[in-house]
């Protein structure tokens, strides 16, 4: 079964840190690129952070810029996304997504989506 869990969301105050991990089973995570995508209530689901198969481009929403970091680990079937200095403007619900298309990925589409974990900034 093909399948994507976020895990690591929470309440965090202001300026605070949360990890985010994606734990991915039933394909070969090496053959596909992965993002971090949010989305806020009335809001459209954007893309965070992607990163290309073998890790060697990256891409950053403007807003999130030296604050958030994606890596992944394609032995251990993981992504994390690293969120620093975080603001109420972050809350949402994060999704993890892979898309074997790395052009698809950039305009929001993916082969598979996870079900997301949320993220509350608030003091």
């Amino acid at each position: 079964q093909l399948q994507l869990v976020e895990s690591g969301g929470g309440l965090v105050q202001p300026g605070g840190s949360l990890r985010l991990s994606c734990a991915a089973s039933g394909f070969t995570l090496d053959y596909y690129a992965m993002g971090w995508f949010r989305q806020a209530p009335g809001k459209e689901r954007e893309g965070v952070s992607l990163i290309t198969r073998d890790s060697s481009t990256t891409y950053y929403a403007d807003s999130v810029k030296g604050r958030f970091a994606i890596s992944r680990d394609n032995a251990k079937r993981m992504v994390y996304l690293e969120m620093n200095s975080l603001k109420p403007e972050d809350t949402a619900h994060y999704y993890c997504a892979a898309s074997y298309n790395w052009g698809r990925l950039r305009v929001g589409e993916a082969d598979y989506w996870g079900q997301g974990t949320q993220v509350t900034v608030s003091s």
